[in-house]
């Protein structure tokens, strides 16, 4: 596998390792899709996460401007999948510092663990294992900017883009594969209900 994988390398990876399935689900938000995607499931293994997180990192690493800030750029993260994506692309990047925020309850705003602070115009890319609905990555966002922190750009496993996910403008983002999925609103709407098809219920 090269150095920066292709869409269908990373892809195969995650069907191999059963982080993409393929069928009938329905979200907590509601939404049904015909297909789930479970980043954590391929990086279970070292080597995957390896792979992924690397190739991630030189898709960073390709533009002058970010290149010139990794000395001192931290790597952030929403807690849970991002995490270790995020010591992965430090690792890769030899960036200055890893660290990451947490909901205190299920559905809660994000926050920073206490004694965590933030420099004053402190360079921060932001990380995660899957850009779907971007809500996390928005929290994180709002917070650091709140903190004095520079947001300078969003690099994730896999963008996977719902009929709502926000547009983050300008700020570069980085992914290694993009899936589009096919999403109904609501059982009367989706074509896999139509269809009789069995339903599986996910969480995130």
């Amino acid at each position: 596998m090269d150095l920066i994988p292709s869409q269908d390398d990373v892809v195969s990876l995650l069907q191999q390792t059963g982080a993409l399935r393929h069928g009938h689900f329905v979200y907590p938000s509601g939404l049904h899709a015909n297909e789930y995607l479970q980043v954590a499931l391929a990086m279970r293994h070292y080597e995957h996460l390896k792979t992924l997180s690397v190739g991630l990192s030189r898709k960073v690493r390709a533009n002058p401007e970010l290149r010139a800030m990794i000395p001192e750029l931290s790597v952030v993260a929403p807690g849970g999948g991002g995490v270790p994506v995020a010591y992965g692309i430090c690792e890769a990047l030899r960036s200055k510092q890893v660290y990451w925020a947490e909901a205190e309850c299920e559905g809660g705003p994000l926050r920073l663990r206490q004694y965590f602070v933030q420099s004053p115009g402190e360079k921060v890319l932001l990380v995660d294992d899957i850009f779907r609905t971007g809500r996390k990555l928005g929290q994180l966002k709002s917070l650091v900017e709140s903190n004095g922190g520079e947001v300078v750009g969003m690099a994730v496993i896999i963008y996977q883009p719902t009929p709502k996910t926000p547009d983050f403008g300008d700020l570069p983002l980085y992914y290694l594969a993009r899936l589009e999925a096919r999403y109904s609103n609501d059982a009367d709407t989706c074509e896999l209900c139509a269809k009789g098809l069995p339903v599986e219920t996910v969480w995130i």
